[in-house]
């Protein structure tokens, strides 16, 4: 990217020094984190209802219990995870608790399911949005797979501009939409505790099949998206300021409360106002605000607020999955180029990664929530199975204060979630779970993959144990021939300061090569070079059928020499292209020529560079390379 659009999009690049002052302060660290699963209130609900409608309204009212055990759950996870930040204070959540006390294949697994997550985290949230507005606005829904699209590109360069920068600017959004949530369920209770009944659109609705334990066990798992994104705040302890541990804690027990306050909220509203939910249409949370407030001020400023949060919960995939990566990239399972912070202090990598695949879910997909929901949350409680019992096997290892009691909070996290996870799966298995549990064991091969190529490469590039030796001669016993061989495309300005730089290599022999691809240019090439005075024996490469790069790799690779000791140099004078139209009207002949003799074995390329208007460099500078 141009300096100048970046700088205007991301702002001034920061300096390392800079790191510290990066870190967030609980309120906007409640914000960044807590959005993902603040956020799935606006859905969760709806989620329990759209399975239990199939068997009839009557079984609508069975949704109040249900989100009694997801509450209780919820408790269970979050408290578990207090007591993983306190044993992990740096960080890294399922990944580095699973691989430290499971093992790395369980890490890996924890790892693999935790980036699936945050990636239909972002998909599902910017999709949940769109469903938003397309409710407020329903001639909009034509446009849902662009307004989603659009959605998620300004977020990925909201936080390319920074953790902080985009904390702060996201958490007034946040904030927002608790306040009007809870401003909803209080005015909606009571309303109804006054006896004025709260007065939804009636909608029609299909009985497909009895109440059976499979339906309450699906809307069980359908529901339990709400605890998505609890495990954010354990994964990023780093980010917040000093001390870390503590604050994360605190904020984690902040999140559990308002998200719990909303969610049984929420649901008490639906189950009192008997709202029916409609796949694809009218979200719950908005017939019930039209129940609440009507259809005015307050209707609009909730759906905003509703819209807002649900495109900025992919916040929380933004400020984990990098992050995640990086610890994985830092082990060697990931590309090396995740695990570097870039212009901002973030990892920029990552956060371009994520954007493109969840672009390409949503895409796929065609931005409906109701078809990502099914591959949702079972990424993320089986990250928090194999993070609870890690735990638990560190508690045992270390035996520190109390715990015997972190053990207990543990495994009972371990085992809910574990049973929630095959819940899920057994009942989401059709609907696309599959999906989920084909992908992450073959995004592990795929981590192993990486490791042994990295592996492989740094056995390969090692120095044996004589070269090590401080005693042995790192100059060759004999000195290295170099033969050099200076490309020619025609005699102009490119070719001065190559003939000039080819002089001063210290080489045995050093010749010209230029390839005839019409057939009739020799003679004139001949004649030109002997104009110019060079002396540099020219050689013409005769090629029938007008191909550059070919013949010069066969001459290259018959000059006679001995790969492992000899070098050939072969320099490229190149004219350097100074925009857009430079680029489109010159071809890229000398781009893949380098490319190719890249992979040469004893040849190194020299590019000359020549520039059409020459950086004016001030006398008392001196140029650099």
């Amino acid at each position: 990217m141009p300096g100048q659009w970046k700088t205007l999009l991301l702002g001034d690049p920061l300096d390392n020094s800079e790191s510290q002052h990066q870190r967030l302060s609980n309120p906007v660290a409640l914000a960044v984190f807590s959005s993902d699963a603040l956020s799935s209130v606006a859905y969760a609900t709806e989620e329990i209802l759209l399975m239990l409608v199939l068997a009839g309204s009557a079984a609508l009212t069975l949704a109040m219990p249900i989100a009694i055990a997801i509450g209780v759950l919820l408790l269970i996870v979050a408290t578990s995870y207090r007591q993983t930040i306190k044993a992990y204070p740096g960080g890294g959540g399922a990944y580095i608790v699973a691989k430290e006390n499971l093992g790395e294949n369980v890490g890996l697994v924890a790892g693999a399911s935790l980036l699936i997550d945050y990636i239909l985290t972002v998909a599902v949230s910017i999709s949940a949005g769109t469903a938003a507005v397309t409710s407020a606005f329903p001639s909009l829904a034509h446009y849902r797979v662009e307004i989603a699209v659009g959605f998620t590109i300004l977020l990925a360069v909201a936080n390319l501009r920074g953790v902080k920068e985009s904390g702060t600017a996201f958490a007034g959004p946040t904030y927002f939409f608790v306040a009007m949530l809870g401003l909803l369920i209080v005015v909606g209770l009571v309303k109804t505790a006054l006896g004025h009944p709260i007065v939804v659109t009636p909608h029609e609705i299909e009985t497909t099949s009895a109440l059976s334990l499979f339906i309450i066990l699906k809307a069980f798992a359908s529901g339990c998206t709400a605890m998505t994104g609890v495990e954010a705040i354990a994964n990023g302890v780093q980010a917040f300021k000093e001390p870390e541990a503590k604050n994360a804690s605190k904020t984690l027990a902040w999140m559990a409360g308002i998200l719990l306050f909303m969610f049984i909220g929420i649901t008490a509203l639906a189950t009192i106002s008997g709202v029916r939910p409609t796949e694809g249409g009218e979200t719950v949370v908005s017939q019930l605000a039209r129940g609440v407030f009507g259809t005015n001020a307050l209707y609009y400023m909730l759906q905003a607020a509703t819209a807002a949060i649900l495109v900025l919960a992919a916040n929380t995939s933004y400020a984990d999955f990098p992050r995640l990566g990086s610890f994985i990239a830092a082990d060697g399972f990931l590309p090396k180029q995740l695990k570097q912070r870039g212009y901002r202090l973030v990892y920029s990598n990552g956060i371009m990664l994520l954007t493109a695949v969840a672009v390409m879910l949503l895409i796929v997909f065609g931005g409906n929530t109701n078809k990502l929901i099914p591959l949702y949350a079972l990424g993320v409680f089986a990250s928090f199975t194999m993070s609870q019992t890690g735990m638990v096997i560190h508690w045992l290892k270390n035996r520190e204060a109390n715990w015997h009691w972190s053990i207990a909070v543990n495994g009972l996290g371990a085992a809910t979630t574990c049973v929630v996870f095959f819940v899920i799966a057994a009942a989401k298995f059709s609907q696309g779970a599959w999906i989920v549990l084909l992908l992450a064991p073959i995004l592990v091969m795929y981590f192993k993959w990486i490791k042994a190529h990295y592996d492989d490469a740094d056995r390969r590039l090692a120095l044996m144990e004589t070269e090590r030796d401080e005693t042995a001669d790192w100059l060759p016993e004999k000195h290295m021939r170099n033969q050099v061989v200076l490309l020619v495309s025609g005699i102009d300005r490119r070719i001065v300061r190559a003939v000039r730089y080819a002089h001063t290599i210290k080489a045995e022999s050093i010749q010209a090569v230029f390839v005839d691809v019409t057939g009739d240019k020799a003679d004139f090439m001949r004649e030109e070079w002997k104009k110019a005075h060079i002396d540099i024996p020219l050689t013409i490469i005769d090629s029938p059928y007008r191909e550059i790069i070919g013949p010069i790799v066969e001459y290259i690779r018959a000059i006679p020499r001995t790969p492992l000791d000899d070098i050939i140099t072969v320099i490229v004078p190149e004219f350097v292209p100074e925009g857009w139209v430079d680029n489109m009207l010159h071809d890229q002949t000398s781009f893949w020529l380098k490319r190719t003799l890249f992979a040469e074995e004893g040849v190194v390329v020299t590019d000359i560079p020549y520039r059409m208007r020459p950086h004016l460099v001030p006398s008392d500078e001196q140029p650099t390379a």
